[in-house]
């Protein structure tokens, strides 16, 4: 296709899932009124994040199946003309959690990330994934990747060169726990959120489309801050720490090409001089 509508929300979810999937209606609603194509929901939009500061976890997520009630309403809020990339916590089966991104369009799962990188003791409720793979949609060939994983770069490479000429990132990233600013917006998590949505987008050459959640779930304070970035590393749209949308309109196809016609990281790679270097710290 050529010009389209890309979408990303700030907004607050929790345990509720009713409350949320109303929350979600509406949310389609106001993106479908903008002409949006593709829509970019938060990490555990549906069901809640899973608390993982000071050790304690009183009242987990619910596990969801992918082809479960919910996940298929929202599916149908998608309908045909919309793709929705959103946040749950999926049953695994035998007692095994992941934090999955699933991607919808008309009515259909087209695709499913696990979390791969676990922040904090997140790991001890949820199991990692170990796959990153891109995706064809109608608007074009993208990648998910849920909040911490976007602080790796091996991860939005891997998407890159797997194709994607966009990256979705749905995040329920809070300000620090230990020395929170009085002004989100100050907060140095706020800094990191925003340095590594446009650094992937910039060294990857594609547009990065970031989602957040609002509002505040047990001890965590969550920062918002839905932006849209450019390859150039630019954000073309953005939010407050409050609900809001953030949206764009572009051509996908000619912006990826052009930005890698010109100083491209993608294009220039050198992978005959790089080498996979083990973790400094176990």
């Amino acid at each position: 296709m050529s010009e389209i509508t890309i979408t990303a929300a700030a907004a607050p979810f929790d345990r509720d899932l009713d409350a949320g999937l109303a929350r979600i209606a509406g949310i389609v609603d106001e993106a479908r009124a903008a002409g949006t194509d593709l829509l970019v929901l938060p990490e555990a939009a549906l069901g809640g994040y899973v608390e993982t500061l000071h050790g304690a976890v009183d009242d987990p997520p619910p596990a969801l199946d992918p082809d479960g009630p919910e996940v298929r309403r929202v599916a149908e809020l998608a309908g045909s003309d919309m793709t929705i990339c959103v946040g749950l916590c999926e049953d695994g089966g035998d007692g095994i959690r992941h934090n999955v991104a699933v991607a919808l369009h008309d009515g259909e799962v087209l695709h499913l990330h696990r979390k791969v990188h676990m922040p904090l003791d997140e790991g001890r409720f949820t199991t990692p994934g170990d796959r990153l793979a891109a995706f064809d949609t109608p608007v074009g060939r993208i990648g998910m990747l849920i909040c911490y994983d976007k602080a790796f770069p091996e991860a939005s490479r891997t998407l890159a060169l797997d194709g994607a000429q966009a990256l979705c990132f749905l995040s329920a990233w809070p300000c620090s726990a230990t020395n929170a600013a009085e002004r989100l917006e100050d907060d140095r998590q706020w800094r990191r959120s925003e340095l590594w949505d446009r650094s992937r987008a910039a060294e990857n050459s594609l547009v990065v489309a970031s989602a957040n959640q609002t509002g505040s779930f047990g001890k965590l304070r969550f920062l918002g801050g839905a932006r849209i970035t450019n390859p150039n590393g630019d954000v073309v749209a953005a939010t407050g720490t409050g609900p809001g949308l953030a949206t764009t309109t572009l051509d996908l196809d000619a912006t990826v090409e052009r930005a890698r016609r010109a100083l491209s990281p993608i294009r220039d790679l050198r992978p005959d001089t790089y080498r996979t270097a083990e973790p400094l710290l176990a």
